[in-house]
């Protein structure tokens, strides 16, 4: 792992278990090993790393959604695939979607530009305005959509980890959520 990679990760598991403002970066440096100027030769300042961590991992997700996603899928199915998927995706990297939710209600989410936030919805993006455009969902802004979408997925995320469900008993809650997602923003 890479003194970059080394920082990264311990900035994720400090920023998640003591937030921001609570996480110096001489406590990040130290703990991941790495002299504090090298820590400031990656990042600037500690924003600098919140954001870029930020990034890192919404990255990281889109690529691991897109490789779900068949070009030939119906609309459907593809809404269907990337909505399961990103509830197994935030339940297997628990640590990174509380990061993403951490940072969505931080004022650091200003410090990201517009064409970034279009760039890491563009996976589902496109297929929505599809979607859209085909009333197969129903006609509403397609960042209305997707905020919608990933409130669900933040939803039963919440619901499951609260609860003790045996695997069969998940499957069963997060095709069920999905359903009740899907009659919410389908075409009438």
């Amino acid at each position: 792992m890479s003194k970059q990679e080394q920082i990264q990760a311990t900035a994720l598991r400090l920023f998640v278990a003591d937030g921001f403002h609570g996480t110096p970066t001489a406590k990040i440096a130290a703990e991941a090993g790495v002299a504090n100027g090298t820590l400031f030769y990656h990042y600037k300042t500690k924003d600098d790393l919140v954001v870029a961590l930020y990034n890192k991992i919404k990255d990281e997700h889109a690529n691991n959604v897109q490789a779900f996603i068949n070009r030939d899928d119906f609309i459907t199915t593809k809404f269907r695939n990337i909505f399961i998927h990103s509830v197994n995706w935030a339940l297997t990297n628990r640590d990174k979607f509380y990061y993403i939710q951490q940072f969505n209600f931080s004022p650091h989410l200003a410090h990201v530009s517009a064409e970034t936030l279009e760039q890491q919805n563009l996976g589902y993006a496109g297929f929505i305005a599809e979607g859209v455009r085909k009333k197969l969902l129903k006609q509403q802004p397609v960042s209305l959509i997707i905020s919608m979408f990933n409130g669900h997925v933040y939803g039963i995320y919440q619901y499951l980890i609260a609860g003790d469900f045996d695997a069969e008993e998940k499957e069963r809650i997060i095709n069920e959520g999905y359903d009740m997602l899907w009659d919410m923003m389908k075409y009438m």
